[in-house]
């Protein structure tokens, strides 16, 4: 009798592959939406000239969230580029919100409290991403 665990899978995909790419696909679809709603609150403002920071942030939101979407797709389909991408756009964040905890420039408008919780997020989706098996996926 073998005491070997074979993962739990899902269409040829393993759990954590299952909830990464769930989890991607619902944080990049709450960005575009609350990105999309942040744009046309700050475009509708009379002070728009006055305050390019509502406008920045808004921008970023929504494309932090589309190329979320797209990368959770990558993912899914076990393409390479969703697996550097993921990486990339992790980092990115890792380092926004680092340098916005810091006090130092960042995209305006970050969030300050929603930072630490993102930057803990997004290290976690690279290490499973690095993992010896995951990696091999995707190389």
């Amino acid at each position: 009798m073998s005491n070997t665990r074979y993962p739990i899978m899902y269409k040829g995909r393993s759990l954590g592959i299952v909830t990464l790419t769930i989890a991607q696909s619902l944080i990049g679809t709450i960005h575009v939406f609350s990105g999309l709603w942040l744009l046309a609150a700050s475009l509708s403002a009379e002070f728009v000239i006055s305050a390019q920071s509502p406008v920045v942030y808004s921008v970023y939101t929504f494309i932090f969230g589309f190329l979320t979407f797209i990368f959770a797709s990558g993912i899914w389909l076990e393409r390479s580029w969703g697996w550097i991408g993921t990486i990339a756009v992790s980092m990115f964040v890792v380092v926004a919100d680092a340098l916005t905890l810091a006090g130092l420039p960042s995209i305006p408008g970050i969030p300050r409290s929603a930072a630490v919780a993102e930057i803990v997020y997004s290290l976690i989706v690279v290490l499973y991403l690095f993992q010896p098996r995951v990696r091999m996926k995707y190389m």
